[in-house]
């Protein structure tokens, strides 16, 4: 039982601490400067794989120093990268993450390899041999959002895939209209309450999730930071509080989220087991700096959910 994750890679060199940008010309010290990797396909599949899930990943790199990084990384932690493409005319997406000395993060994106991945890097053959097809970072794949990833979904699903989708902030606001096609294929949705809230234009989770039904989605879960998650089917409605914790970094939390909640699905739990466990794996990975260095085991996965209270 496995989980195919498509969508956006990208390297991420951080710098901290970062006061000021130096003048021109001139150069400015920092403490420490590290390379990471992250996109939402790669926070999403490495953190499968450590709770224990068979993961593959199908994106797009460059044939550079950050592409070869990511693709090391990703066998390192026994992900199947036969599906990540290597374009020659294009560099790896990057992110230069500047962090403040109270901890807030600026940051310079280079869009690169995701922007040319498209529905044509996707080998049909590699997606039919996983139970779970995951889409994310859909709104930062220009040739894949929207139509072509409505054309994917309902190929997956002829071959008895479930699909799963996640968002990230369109700063296009191009939204709903993008978004409508793909949503009769989905069937689990997993965006930020503050996404869901932009896509339906309404306030309330209870509105928002009907919305996204009657669309043609079959399960919604609303990442809801502090609050925890609200999941919502046909027959089963839940709002399930967060864990108390004293986050460190919150970076990849979402998509540690997504894999805690699919990783459920994987393993037949009821929603609330589910979305109790997506819980903890997103509160356990900002309890460590990086995308997915704080997620563990399902066994110490448990264990955390054992040994904290949740926020009620």
């Amino acid at each position: 039982m496995s989980v195919i994750c498509v969508g956006i890679l990208v390297a991420d060199v951080i710098a901290k601490p970062v006061e000021k940008l130096p003048e021109r010309g001139k150069l400015d010290l920092v403490d420490k400067i590290e390379l990471h990797t992250g996109g939402c396909a790669v926070n999403t599949g490495i953190a499968l794989s450590k709770i224990g899930i068979k993961t593959g990943i199908i994106g797009k790199v460059g044939n550079d120093g950050f592409g070869g990084f990511l693709i090391d990384t990703l066998k390192k932690n026994k992900i199947d990268v036969s599906g990540i493409v290597k374009d020659k005319n294009i560099n790896t997406s990057a992110t230069a993450v500047m962090v403040h000395p109270d901890g807030e993060r600026s940051f310079i994106h280079y869009l690169g390899a995701n922007s040319e991945f498209g529905e044509k890097d996707i080998d049909l053959n590699i997606v039919k041999k996983y139970k779970i097809i995951h889409v994310a970072g859909t709104f930062l794949m220009p040739k894949f959002d929207g139509e072509p990833t409505a054309r994917i979904f309902k190929k997956a699903k002829k071959m008895g895939l479930i699909t799963s989708l996640d968002t990230c902030w369109d700063s296009k606001n191009r939204w709903m209209k993008l978004l409508e096609p793909v949503l009769q294929y989905v069937d689990i949705f997993l965006p930020s309450i503050e996404e869901a809230k932009r896509l339906t234009e309404k306030e309330t989770p209870e509105e928002i999730a009907k919305i996204l039904m009657d669309y043609g989605v079959k399960t919604v879960g609303l990442k809801m930071g502090e609050k925890g998650c609200y999941i919502r089917t046909k027959d089963v409605q839940l709002s399930i509080p967060a864990f108390k914790i004293n986050p460190v970094d919150a970076t990849g939390a979402g998509d540690s989220f997504v894999a805690g909640f699919l990783t459920g699905i994987i393993k037949g739990w009821d929603l609330e087991k589910t979305g109790r466990f997506a819980n903890a794996v997103g509160a356990m990975c900002a309890l460590a700096i990086g995308a997915s260095q704080g997620v563990k085991s399902l066994k110490e996965t448990f264990k955390f959910i054992q040994n904290h209270t949740s926020n009620n």
